[in-house]
Formats: C-alpha cells, structure tokens, sequence
C-alpha cells in the first residue's frame, strides 16, 4: 500500500467534528439514535463527600471488589487496587443469575466492614439508567448470555441477596457505567469548567454533564434541575471519511453496521484494520492494538509495509478520538459560552500506550485536540489526566451522593 488512505487533515478532522456535534444534539432530543447519549440518573457530589461504600466494578470478565472511604477527604481504597477475579463462567451456557449472583458474592467476603454502606457498581454492559439509580439490562455483550436477567434491574436484586447474607447490610445501589465512572472521577477538582469522561481501550466511549434544560427527551419525572451525567455511547458514531478497509472489518463483524467509529478507533479492531489492509498476507487470527503498537515499536522484525501501515492505523485511531473531543468539546461551549476549561479523564490501555519510534496516542490526542479547537475558533484548554483507579474512585463517588 504505497498511499496512506488512512490520513486526515484538519478539513476532514473539523468535519469529523462537526457531525458529531450535530449527532449529540440529535440524541439530546430523540431516543435510539446514532449517538444515543443517555442519561444517568444520579447527581455527583462536587463537594462534601464523606462515608464509606463498597465498589464492584465488572469489566467484561474482569471482576474488581473494594472498599472506598472518602471519611477524610481524599479517598482511601481497600485493598489499593482492588481484589480481581475473573468471571470467565459468565459465558458458561446455562449460567444463571444464583450463580452468578454467588460468584460475585465470594470475594466480597473478603472485605473487612465494620459499618452498613451503599454499593456502587461500575457495569460495563448495555444498561439503561432507572430514576433511583439503578440500572435496567439492556442485552448482554462479551460473549455472556444470562436471559434470565435482561429487562431487569441490575442492583437491587444484588443487593437484596448480599442483605440476607450478611450481618452488615447494604443500604442503597447505584449503577454507572465505566465511561460515566471516569467522569465523576474527575470531579475531584473541582476548579474545571466542565468535565469528560473517555475510554480508550478495548472499545471507545464518551461521557459528559450536560444541562437538564438541553435535553428534550429526559424523563419528565426526573425532577433534578442542573447537569445531568450523559454516557453518550459514541462507539456508535459513523464518522465521514471512513475507508473502503474499514467497509471490510465492519462486514466481518459480528455487529454489521454497528459501532463504526470504535471499529476504527479502539483495540479490539486496529488489528483487524491491519489484516484487512493486506487480504493476501497471513496474520494470527487474534491481532490487537498491542500486535500493532509491537509492529510500529520493533520495525526491524517486521515487513516494511507492514510497519508504515500499521503508523497510519495508529495515527488515524488518536486523530479520529481528538476529532470526537473537539466535537464533544464544542457541544459543550455552544451549551454555555463560559466554558473555558475541560477536565478530561482518559481511561484505556490504548489511550495510554507508547510509541517507542514516535508519538505516544496520548500526545497525538493532545496535540491534535489542541490545534482542532484552535481552528475551531474556541479558546478553551482540555486537560488530559490519567488517574489511578478512576473506576473505583468515580462508582464510590456515586454510591455516596
């Protein structure tokens, strides 16, 4: 391939920018869109959180259980990353909601309380956001398929069967997904104009707060007034400017027409991208972002072509997320023109990985992100964090508001 089909200008990236934009705005107004920016239904707190709560965090498989104490201010997890088990039975046909209800239940065992708490529960499934900050299932994903479960609340029959199992008991649940998780997280600063919560990773998502008086379809019996946390599913987005390649990844899938934008951004697919590059040429069946960062990293082991390829692949993947921030970005200051400053908490191993013979993703983010918002006519500074433990820290932050 002696072109880069792959490369985008800053023409093409502002119009990236641009359609997300207007496809934000169309899921603010209507349900089962393109970007469907749902809501969820819990008010963080800025300020003055103070208690105690268990925090599970369920990511595909992999299953995280901790204590947060936020009783001093900053919070304190236990144990400090969290006790990690893997889930894999999940995908065990014939599992059900008892057994599963039972393998979660087992490390949770292991934690010392000496005091009744709330749970928050970081779920990384489809799931839609109920008024008392529950969560209904949606469908299940990854490969686990427990009918029994879908349409149902997803914490409160948890929390009902930890309750009569345990001495301390549980006194409320709240459920957020890991995108919105990192948006609270960010919350604590409180000195940014506006906040945004991102995944890089496996798949792609955002999240944001956007005002309750922006979004025409919100539930009328949601009384609160003010920002409203929105997990905008952004996977979904078709960008313009998508290549006949990215046509033959998407009609492998297993979801044809669906989430095209993280088929050409996020680590599942990049590897994907590659293969189908060169339809010819044998590659391992599984072929991820770290084959592909292993390839621009080691050039001497691989084929040249390969190597100049798989530089595009990555370059676009940073260049199409900095597109969808600047779109983000710009929602945002349409919404209020006093937004000047963004804080942005990243997630993902993708967003975070490094470039050995270039730029790392993250400074492709930035620095595209940077000149788009320039071009853009907007003065308004992101800020990127990487936080430790964002999951842990943004569901407890919800569990305690």
């Amino acid at each position: 391939m002696e072109k880069n089909v792959f490369a985008l200008g800053m023409v093409e990236l502002k119009e990236i920018a641009a359609s997300l934009h207007c496809k934000v705005e169309k899921g603010l107004q209507e349900n089962n869109t393109e970007i469907s920016c749902i809501p969820t239904f819990i008010n963080p707190k800025t300020s003055g959180i103070n208690g105690k709560s268990l925090v599970l965090d369920l990511g595909g498989t992999n299953y995280r259980v901790a204590t947060v104490d936020f009783s001093s201010g900053n919070p304190k997890i236990h144990p400090q990353n969290g006790w990690k088990t893997d889930l894999s039975v999940m995908k065990t046909k014939g599992f059900t909601r008892e057994q599963l209800f039972k393998v979660q239940s087992d490390p949770i065992g292991e934690t010392k309380r000496d005091t009744d708490m709330p749970i928050g529960y970081c779920f990384s499934y489809p799931a839609e956001s109920l008024l008392n900050g529950d969560a209904k299932l949606l469908r299940w994903t990854k490969g686990v398929d427990i009918k029994e479960m879908i349409g149902k609340p997803i914490g409160k029959p948890f929390m009902d069967y930890l309750n009569a199992r345990n001495e301390k008991k549980f006194t409320g649940v709240k459920i957020i997904n890991d995108t919105v998780a990192s948006l609270f997280a960010g919350l604590t600063d409180t000195s940014y104009d506006a906040y945004i919560g991102l995944i890089v990773g496996t798949g792609t998502n955002m999240a944001t707060f956007i005002h309750s008086n922006k979004i025409a379809k919100l539930n009328p019996d949601y009384a609160h007034k003010g920002l409203v946390p929105i997990n905008l599913e952004s996977g979904n987005f078709i960008p313009p400017y998508l290549t006949s390649i990215d046509d033959t990844v998407d009609s492998l899938s297993n979801n044809k027409g669906a989430q095209r934008f993280e088929k050409a951004v996020s680590g599942m697919y990049l590897g994907e991208i590659l293969k189908a590059a060169f339809p010819l040429n044998e590659f391992e069946e599984h072929f991820d972002a770290r084959k592909l960062t292993t390839i621009i990293g080691y050039p001497d082991m691989y084929k040249e072509e390969y190597v100049a390829v798989a530089k595009w692949i990555y370059e676009r993947s940073a260049k199409l997320v900095a597109a969808s921030l600047a779109g983000l970005v710009s929602v945002l200051v349409s919404h209020d023109a006093l937004v000047k400053s963004v804080r942005l908490v990243a997630e993902g191993s993708l967003f975070w990985s490094e470039n050995r013979k270039g730029d790392d993703y993250q400074k492709i983010v930035d620095d595209t992100l940077r000149a788009l918002l320039s071009e853009m006519g907007m003065n308004v500074k992101v800020r990127i964090d990487q936080m430790s433990n964002a999951n842990l820290i943004g569901t407890a932050i919800a569990a305690l508001s």
